[in-house]
């Protein structure tokens, strides 16, 4: 902004001659406030940051459509592997020889053996990993990414190496250009080029150490500024989801009989909506807040402390979300919280339930998950899901409190251990990549 008047005599003179240099825009990453801070600098590091750009031109959109079309002759298991935990999936060596039977005669990148096994393999991702409703929503005619952390919808923003455009014709909906990366950073070292960084949020206490060892931050722990009067009502682990939704309607008709407010919380739009569905169903009028309401977001949340409302809500009603209860509310028991299933991190199911219980208010909250969520069929064997359908088939179609609360800890520890691995990868090879260009010079 300064160009040639940077030098401080410079400055000077120009002011007692009554000149306006340029205001300065920005002095330098001097310190950073960042709010919900496990959130950040936590959750969201393990994808990094990235600049894209394109002409916004799509490359041969027909070649998605050829290739969702011709994966249908691949077979599950005997042609390509799936890694649930890691939600990916790999050709086998007979999967690579039966797509280039396939393929045979088409010409053009299909020729490419490297290139028609990644086109392969992004048809596949988008069929079995990318589902609209939990990853994206389809809204004004274009595929729009939903972030997983908070339920919004993320605008602009796309997958990378051609994913997004398998998804968009999937959908049947126009393919955009695929976009090439101009600069990428991970989350960590943006965040550690500032002098003073500081944060806070009401769930860091399990991730002090990590905290500690990538940013130099220690944790604090502030006590509430009222006596904590929200109560934890249990787990109910039942074996799937029909019996799941069922006992929902059952949990949230009797919190409204006793002119409590309900909120129900989801890890997905198409959740949400079929909550919301199953509900009115049953005679319950719920306002249903996720991605495809965001600008409705504020009545929604203004009316779901009132006597006798269900609020179904994914992420978005989770952090930092402070739902206003009515006198008559706050009589009865306060905000009922009921959580249909866990997340990967236990950190994230905390700022749930805490959405009851604010301020010294009185509040309760319940878990009531199914065996086939998707957290359980992602990081427990297939054998333990059997044995405990059994035992839960056993004991009223719902697992003994202990079994739940081990089944529980079980998957989240799987994912968060995951999670943490694929932190410290993303950053290692950031940091390599910087150590490789230190020695290219300058362009």
């Amino acid at each position: 902004a300064l160009g040639a008047r940077r030098a401080r005599g410079r400055l000077l003179v120009d002011g007692l001659m009554g000149g306006q240099p340029a205001p300065l825009l920005l002095r330098g990453l001097h310190v950073a406030i960042v709010d919900e801070a496990d959130g950040v600098l936590i959750d969201e590091a393990r994808t990094p940051l990235i600049l894209s750009g394109g002409d916004g031109a799509a490359e041969e959109p027909e070649l998605y459509g050829e290739a969702l079309a011709l994966v249908g002759g691949l077979g599950t298991g005997l042609d390509y592997r799936m890694i649930p935990a890691e939600r990916s999936l790999h050709l086998t060596p007979r999967g690579r020889v039966r797509l280039a039977a396939l393929a045979d005669g088409r010409g053009g990148l299909w020729a490419v053996r490297r290139a028609r096994e990644e086109l392969a393999e992004q048809a596949l991702s988008a069929q079995h990993w990318y589902h609209r409703g939990a990853q994206y929503v389809v809204a004004e005619g274009k595929v729009q990414i939903v972030d997983e952390f908070t339920g919004r919808i993320m605008p602009d923003r796309s997958w990378e190496r051609g994913l997004h455009q398998m998804v968009e014709a999937k959908e049947a909906v126009e393919i955009t250009g695929r976009r090439r990366t101009l600069s990428r950073i991970t989350y960590q070292r943006f965040f550690r080029r500032y002098f003073h960084l500081c944060g806070m949020t009401g769930t860091a206490a399990e991730v002090a150490g990590e905290l500690r060892w990538v940013f130099g931050l220690r944790v604090a722990r502030v006590p509430t500024h009222h006596p904590l009067r929200r109560r934890n009502t249990g787990v109910r682990v039942v074996a799937d989801a029909e019996a799941k939704w069922a006992a929902v309607v059952r949990e949230a008709a009797a919190a409204v009989a006793q002119r409590r407010a309900v909120l129900v919380g989801t890890c997905s739009v198409a959740a949400s909506q079929i909550l919301g569905e199953r509900l009115a169903a049953a005679g319950l009028a719920a306002e249903v807040l996720n991605a495809e309401r965001h600008a409705e977001e504020a009545g929604i949340v203004a009316q779901a402390g009132e006597a006798g409302r269900v609020t179904v809500a994914t992420n978005m009603a989770g952090r930092g979300t402070d739902i206003k209860l009515t006198a008559d509310v706050r009589e009865v028991g306060g905000l009922h919280v009921i959580l249909t299933e866990f997340h990967e991190s236990p950190r994230i199911d905390r700022q749930l339930f805490g959405r009851g219980g604010r301020q010294g208010d009185p509040g309760s909250y319940v878990a009531i998950v199914a065996l086939d969520d998707e957290i359980f069929t992602r990081f427990v064997p297939a054998t333990w899901l059997a044995s405990l359908r059994g035992m839960a088939a056993a004991h009223g179609e719902v697992l003994p409190d202990h079994l739940g609360r081990w089944v529980r800890w079980w998957a989240q520890a799987a994912a968060e251990r995951l999670n943490a691995s694929t932190r410290r990868n993303t950053l290692s090879n950031d940091e390599n990549t910087e150590r490789m260009l230190s020695f290219s010079g300058r362009g």
